[in-house]
């Protein structure tokens, strides 16, 4: 007997499970909150170069601005004269002429400002104030995300790992208490007394453990949110979390639109981190992932506590045969290579780095398409609130279809769609006028219907990589895809603020291109709707393999429990593979 058919027969969406699940999807909250702070924190307000006649009371306001322009502002003429690769705008930010006269001279001399002022109209206090990181030190603010992202792929990596090793639930913990330490460490760390660059060190230092922590509990907790449910519940349980995601967002809207000072804003949410510390004595371990390392024991007695909680029986005859096949499965060495087994056979190899690649596309394509969330021509809260609203739409739909067409088709038809509407952009630059008000409207349209297509494929690759992976290897296997997809996350800040140097839109072409070339190699992948979680690599590969064999997966139930015992192991895919493969001369310990 599969263990989804057990499963099911303790565990069919009872109270246990819901409770449960409840908790995993408020943990799936912090994640976003974590990634989107610095959207406030590190903002960049309007600025320019303080008035040198009046540094110490100098404001960004209109009348100081009007003063300023009229004495100290470089012209167009002079900015171009220069010869650098800025543009008018941030030259005229950057820059301060020598003189306050005769200013309408290419002659006058430029010099790069010493001393900033912001307008306060939105923020009160960000690190980009407090560092000035602008201008010739904007590295300085871009180098801290790239820190983060890499600390996504060290935390992916490894919290992965850790948590195929030692579980889901101390990996969940531990995740916990390093992100409410480092958050606090983010806030209070860094501090005037110490100086800029001290400062700055602490900070990123942070950060970095911040994203690792931040990997530790998405990851872990998804899969420990999937682990625990039979195939037809996985759907739900992988939707409803990413709602949580953005829930998330809203939650941190919330919180920034209240507090306006970035100390302060890091403050608040690492202390509503704190309570999370407590979820290791009420979150349960996967019965699923102590039954393929072998910890019968503990997992019968979670298994009965759910049947008890659900009042539902408990089949000691049925769970014996799981344990027994579970055994023979651990005794077969093709089930314990660990992380090599996403790469030693040709099947599972093609699966992986087509999954890698998913996800870096996703992942970019996701990124690249937010972070210009702030060219909607709203204010930062307003933009960031409409930007999370289309995003749980998106989610919506999702969730509506994925159990009635499965995953493979609305992953694929988004991905296109995203790159239609991308290249797009092409015929509506080239003919309709600018600054038309059809122009404009159709790349609010455009820009809106991106970040749509965007969400709903990076959801899909989520759930889609989970039901693709082995148990043996699932933490390891996701873990890999979320280092990779940071690298997408990485590459779409870099085209964002070098490609659009070039054409504003060239950014959106891109992404569009790689969204397509997605769409195009995910159709290789086999449909996984109402089938059973792979629990090795020889089981994923065989649901590959009667794929491409076949050309269409055997016809399942509804009901949840879908005959598991007869869908990957058992008597009728089995037994059609083992057909092909006898008469292609072909073992199947060599897949």
């Amino acid at each position: 007997m599969k263990f989804d058919t057990f499963l099911a027969t303790v565990n069919d969406w009872g109270r246990f499970q819901k409770v449960k699940y409840a908790l995993i999807c408020l943990t799936y909250m912090l994640p976003p909150i974590m990634v989107y702070t610095y959207t406030f924190t590190g903002a960049v307000p309007n600025f320019r170069c303080a008035n040198p006649d009046s540094i110490d009371t100098d404001e960004y306001n209109n009348e100081s601005n009007i003063l300023y322009d009229a004495m100290y502002k470089p012209t167009k003429e002079q900015c171009t004269g220069i010869g650098t690769l800025l543009s008018v705008v941030e030259c005229q930010r950057c820059y301060i002429q020598s003189k306050s006269n005769n200013q309408d001279s290419v002659d006058v001399q430029l010099h790069k400002c010493q001393n900033y002022v912001y307008d306060r109209k939105y923020y009160k206090k960000t690190l980009t104030e407090e560092w000035s990181m602008v201008c010739d030190r904007t590295y300085f603010r871009s180098l801290a995300q790239i820190i983060f992202f890499v600390g996504y792929m060290v935390g992916s990596v490894v919290f992965g790992v850790l948590a195929d090793k030692y579980g889901r639930r101390p990996v969940m913990s531990f995740s916990f208490i390093l992100m409410s330490v480092s958050g606090f460490v983010t806030a209070f760390g860094p501090q005037p007394i110490f100086g800029v660059f001290p400062s700055y060190i602490i900070f990123v230092v942070a950060r970095f453990l911040l994203a690792c922590s931040t990997r530790g509990i998405s990851v872990s907790g998804f899969v420990l949110g999937s682990e625990i449910v039979g195939p037809s519940k996985r759907l739900l349980t992988g939707i409803v979390i990413e709602y949580f995601f953005a829930f998330g967002q809203f939650f941190l809207l919330f919180f920034a639109y209240s507090i306006r000072t970035w100390r302060l804003l890091t403050g608040a949410i690492s202390l509503f981190t704190v309570p999370f510390i407590f979820f290791y004595f009420i979150l349960p371990e996967s019965p699923r992932w102590l039954i393929s390392n072998g910890q019968f024991d503990r997992a019968e007695a979670i298994l009965r506590g759910i049947a008890k909680t659900n009042k539902r029986p408990f089949d000691q005859d049925a769970y014996e045969q799981v344990k027994e096949e579970q055994k023979v499965s651990m005794m077969d060495k093709h089930n314990q290579e660990g992380i090599l087994g996403l790469f030693k056979s040709k099947i599972m190899f093609l699966i992986s780095m087509n999954l890698f690649f998913q996800w870096l596309v996703q992942n970019l394509v996701f990124y690249g398409v937010s972070q210009n969330t702030g060219s909607w021509g709203f204010d930062p809260y307003l933009s960031f609130m409409l930007s999370a609203t289309v995003e749980l739409l998106a989610y919506i739909l999702v969730h509506c279809i994925l159990d009635r067409v499965g995953r493979k088709l609305p992953y694929c038809l988004f991905a296109i769609l995203f790159g239609l509407v991308a290249l797009a952009v092409l015929p509506i630059q080239k003919f309709m006028n600018d600054n038309s008000f059809a122009k404009t409207m159709l790349m609010y349209a455009i820009q809106v219907s991106l970040k749509f297509f965007a969400s709903a494929t990076y959801a899909i690759i989520y759930i889609y990589a989970n039901e693709l992976f082995p148990t043996n290897v699932r933490n390891t296997g996701m873990g890999i895809c979320s280092m990779v997809a940071r690298i997408g996350a990485i590459i779409g800040t870099y085209c964002n603020d070098s490609l659009a140097r070039i054409w504003i839109n060239l950014p959106v072409l891109l992404y569009g291109i790689v969204s397509l070339i997605a769409a195009v190699l995910a159709l290789m992948f086999p449909e996984t709707l109402n089938k059973p979680l792979p629990q090795t690599v020889a089981e994923a590969e065989r649901m590959s393999m009667i794929r491409i064999r076949i050309g269409k997966p055997q016809s399942t139930n509804t009901d949840g429990t879908e005959r598991e015992d007869q869908s990957l192991a058992g008597n009728n895919e089995d037994s059609t593979l083992k057909d092909l493969l006898q008469g292609d001369n072909i073992d199947d310990r060599h897949l």
